[in-house]
């Protein structure tokens, strides 16, 4: 698989599913969800902090709609925004997102270079310029921010190549839940149930 100079070799012939469940929702992290929240949602499926902040890392070319984070602009406190958010980048959101506007309107989670696979999302962690909640909460809490300072090269700390990193915990989070025998089937075309 490649990304945008990411690349990593993936298992094939992998066994699918052939019905969507919509209970394995309540696994995955939530846009408000807290680190510890996180971090335990991770660890049941055998994930760890790292592999946490590393796949989170690639919400450097997601988007989310502005009905998702838009609290944070206008109800967060008594006196409006995040305190957490750099408040010139709330008062470039609110522009974008405005107060009962378009909750669908999509905005690029990663600020600055939203179509390009990079670490600037960690930098936008560190800026106080994470769109959602959940992401943002990365660079607030100790556990999650060494990681995140790491991939952004912060003297004094081991870095980390954030290529390679989430190219591993990618390689990692396939190995979850892996069907085998006769359960599920190998698709003909990725998208649909054979």
């Amino acid at each position: 698989m490649q990304t945008s100079g990411a690349s990593w070799a993936v298992p094939i012939g992998r066994r699918d599913g052939t019905v969507s469940q919509s209970s394995d929702a309540n696994n995955l992290p939530g846009f408000r969800d807290t680190v510890d929240v996180q971090k335990k949602k991770f660890a049941d499926k055998g994930l760890n902090t790292q592999d946490l902040v590393t796949l989170v890392g690639g919400h450097t070319t997601g988007t989310a709609a502005c009905q998702f984070f838009s609290y944070r602009l206008y109800n967060f406190t008594s006196t409006g925004a995040d305190p957490s958010m750099n408040p010139a980048f709330v008062s470039q959101l609110q522009a974008l997102c405005p107060q009962n506007g378009d909750g669908s309107r999509r905005i690029g989670l990663d600020n600055g270079s939203a179509n390009k696979f990079d670490t600037s999302f960690f930098a936008n962690l560190r800026d106080g310029k994470g769109i959602l909640e959940s992401d943002q909460r990365l660079w607030t809490d100790n556990s999650t921010k060494t990681f995140v300072q790491r991939f952004l090269g912060v003297r004094g700390l081991l870095g980390l190549t954030f290529n390679v990193e989430f190219g591993k915990s990618m390689v990692k989070m396939s190995n979850i839940g892996v069907k085998t025998g006769t359960a599920g089937e190998i698709r003909k075309v990725c998208s649909k149930v054979n």
